[in-house]
């Protein structure tokens, strides 16, 4: 666990174990903001067109990739913005991003029901933040 990043679920806000409310960075060390990711692989191939839980999966590689490239990894993670296309199982979009993050202390979560993405076979985007404090 990073000491530099605390999660809080105040009395009086509805407890979730999937995402805290509150994330509270301190202490020195670097924001890592990660541009919204599609499921798009090194090759530039769109990886499980038409099936979410496929995309969702690379987009937390993708995720995973840009992070392990600032030193960071998911525990680091303080929010993530997540867009799906309108009619799409945002369910089933979450349990796979689930695999990737801390079920003790997981990032604040905003969901976004969408109309579209920039490529008409993208189903879902996410973008990050992360704060790894210094080591």
């Amino acid at each position: 666990m990073n000491s530099h990043i605390e999660h809080l679920n105040p009395d009086g806000l509805m407890k979730n174990p999937a995402f805290s409310q509150i994330v509270v960075t301190k202490g020195s060390g670097k924001t890592i903001y990660i541009g919204g990711q599609n499921a798009i692989n090194a090759e530039r191939e769109i990886v499980g067109k038409g099936n979410l839980q496929l995309q969702t999966e690379q987009v937390m590689k993708n995720i995973q990739i840009a992070l392990a490239a600032c030193d960071a990894t998911f525990d680091d993670v303080v929010k993530l913005n997540i867009h799906i296309v309108q009619n799409q199982n945002a369910y089933e979009a979450f349990k796979v991003a689930q695999k990737f993050i801390s079920n003790s202390n997981p990032p604040a979560i905003t969901v976004l029901s969408v109309s579209g993405l920039a490529n008409t076979d993208f189903l879902i985007e996410i973008d990050a933040i992360a704060f790894a404090g210094d080591k």
